[in-house]
């Protein structure tokens, strides 16, 4: 585990625009001046430091307040790789998965707590709280009963930032 004297020896870190330089060569990859890290499959900036991986967002945390996070780091804009300081909060793993704001990659409609009832066509809203979905309705469009989750969402869930 790096700490925060460490990395303020080997990098220096933009609070305003989240990105990490080296300030000293560690490999032919890594010289000094160069923007450190790479994006992960994810979309997660991470940073290689003495044979570690790092995420980037873990770092700038530890570099501006001299420890790691306690919970999990949260990008509050949903930008995985937007590492400025003011884009990040430590929150629970919970608190974490209830800021999502855009639906899975294998969502069938494309938004956000909706999903398509295939029996009649119509669309169907469902949050889900303290480990149970919660049926929010039946609707003609999808964008009604994304409205329905959205509001829904801010209401149950504190830490969503939509």
């Amino acid at each position: 585990m790096t700490t925060q004297e460490h990395l303020k020896e080997v990098l220096d870190y933009n609070p305003k625009t989240g990105i990490f330089v080296w300030k000293i060569a560690t490999s032919r990859k890594m010289r000094a001046g160069a923007i450190a890290g790479y994006l992960n499959n994810r979309g997660y900036v991470q940073i290689c430091d003495r044979g570690v991986r790092y995420m980037a967002h873990r770092l700038a945390w530890l570099f501006t307040y001299g420890k790691l996070p306690s919970n999990w780091i949260d990008h509050i804009n949903g930008i995985r790789n937007d590492n400025r300081i003011e884009n990040l909060r430590d929150v629970s793993k919970l608190g974490n998965n209830q800021n999502q704001t855009k639906a899975h990659r294998d969502s069938e409609c494309g938004l956000l707590g909706v999903r398509i009832k295939k029996s009649n066509g119509k669309y169907i809203a469902a949050i889900k709280t303290n480990g149970k979905s919660k049926h929010l309705g039946t609707f003609l469009t999808k964008e009604e009963a994304h409205q329905a989750y959205v509001a829904a969402k801010r209401i149950h869930h504190p830490t969503c930032t939509l």
